[in-house]
């Protein structure tokens, strides 16, 4: 089983050497397309002894399948610069190399640590991902946001956990809820989806009691309800968004 990790970048250099020194030991390849990084992630990289390429910003799910173009090997790992693979998941996927009989894709479940804890409750939890596949059953497709994995062929679960280093802070979630509303809003537009003033408040209102009391996410606390609340807003902006652009006279 021969791996081509495929990681996509802009400005990494805080996370690239954690996702770096978490792989390497395992792929076979490790190619990086980045859309034009002004830190020093083209020099991390290049200690690594990565393919490293520069490609212009095409939105996530053009920009993942040129990465998955340029890869030389029949398997890939599809990996964030913000994200980690756990010890127990290294030799688990590391295991899978001796074998010879495999479905088309690995499911793994993704943990994010927000302000210093990993959070196994709420929305969050359990995120469950595609993240090894054979390259040749495999494409990604989506909107502006939230790309997905399609693939052709049978899945299996695999153990362990890939840690997502998601956000700095609170700033910087804030700044991504309203970040991701607006690219969900605009993928919203084009398929001519509508929504009225009251649509925003009921989906967020689920979205909040469905975080924090269905999945618990009452068990992190203080951190649950901010979680919690945080995907409740970005629900509500998101239909804010869409409901202005129907109406762009009411406000």
């Amino acid at each position: 089983m021969k791996i081509s990790a495929c990681i996509i970048t802009l400005n990494e250099e805080k996370n690239l050497p954690r996702c770096l020194n978490s792989i390497v030991s395992l792929v076979d390849e490790i190619v990086i397309i980045d859309s034009g990084s002004s830190d020093r992630t083209a020099e991390i990289a290049a200690s690594f002894n990565v393919r490293f390429l520069s490609h212009p910003w095409e939105g996530y799910v053009k920009q993942k399948n040129f990465a998955l173009d340029q890869a030389s090997h029949p398997w890939i790992l599809s990996i964030d610069a913000d994200e980690e693979l756990s010890s127990e998941l290294l030799e688990n996927l590391k295991a899978l190399k001796n074998k010879s009989d495999h479905p088309a894709g690995y499911e793994i479940s993704r943990i994010v640590e927000y302000q210093g804890v990993k959070i196994f409750h709420g929305d969050w939890f359990p995120d469950r991902l595609v993240r090894l596949f054979q390259k040749e059953k495999a494409r990604f497709a989506g909107g502006e946001v939230h790309e997905r994995l399609e693939l052709n062929g049978p899945i299996q679960p695999l153990s362990g956990y890939l840690w997502h280093y998601t956000y700095q802070n609170r700033e910087d979630r804030l700044q991504r809820i309203h970040h991701y509303a607006d690219l969900w809003a605009k993928t919203a537009i084009q398929k001519g989806k509508r929504a009225t003033i009251l649509t925003a408040a009921l989906h967020a209102g689920w979205r909040l009691f469905r975080g924090f009391i269905l999945k618990q996410g009452f068990r992190n606390g203080a951190l649950g309800w901010e979680i919690a609340w945080g995907n409740a807003t970005e629900v509500y902006l998101k239909y804010e968004l869409l409901r202005k652009n129907n109406n762009p006279g009411h406000h």
